[in-house]
């Protein structure tokens, strides 16, 4: 037997496992992710419909009120509501210090000045500027969405 030696055959490595199915663990992990971007999705569409309402809320409002004094007037019901969101006693707010409130926080006030004017007394005019209110009419709508739409 010493002649004889013994012939190894050389060491084959074991096949690569394949890609599909995946083990387990990544099942799990793709289950999660799923159900994730389900709640993200989800949650992203309720506030885009919410959004959609508030806009048609106060489009069907400045719509339903026919002159631009009844614009006004509805304008600044919606805003006083929206108000209320932020400070609930700032619907009793009056003047000048309604419309610093309206402009609170804001880098370029949005009421000060021409607008804050047809805002306070447009709504009691007859004779009330239809390009000034459609002019109010944007600013409000943006104030109006954005207090309607900020969280707590």
């Amino acid at each position: 037997m010493q002649g004889d030696a013994l012939v190894l055959r050389d060491i084959h490595p074991a096949a690569a496992p394949p890609w599909w199915p995946p083990a387990p663990g990544w099942w799990v992990v793709a289950g999660i992710a799923a159900v994730v971007l389900a709640l993200v999705l989800a949650r992203w569409w309720r506030l885009r419909r919410r959004r959609r309402r508030i806009e048609a809320l106060f489009d069907d409002a400045m719509a339903a009120a026919g002159t631009p004094a009844l614009q006004v007037a509805a304008m600044s019901e919606l805003l006083r509501r929206a108000s209320r969101r932020r400070d609930p006693h700032a619907d009793a707010l009056q003047g000048q210090d309604w419309l610093d409130f309206l402009d609170a926080g804001e880098a370029a006030p949005l009421f000060d000045g021409p607008q804050g004017r047809v805002l306070l007394e447009g709504g009691f005019r007859r004779d009330a500027d239809a390009d000034a209110v459609a002019s109010l009419r944007r600013s409000a709508r943006t104030r109006f969405i954005q207090w309607m739409t900020a969280r707590g």
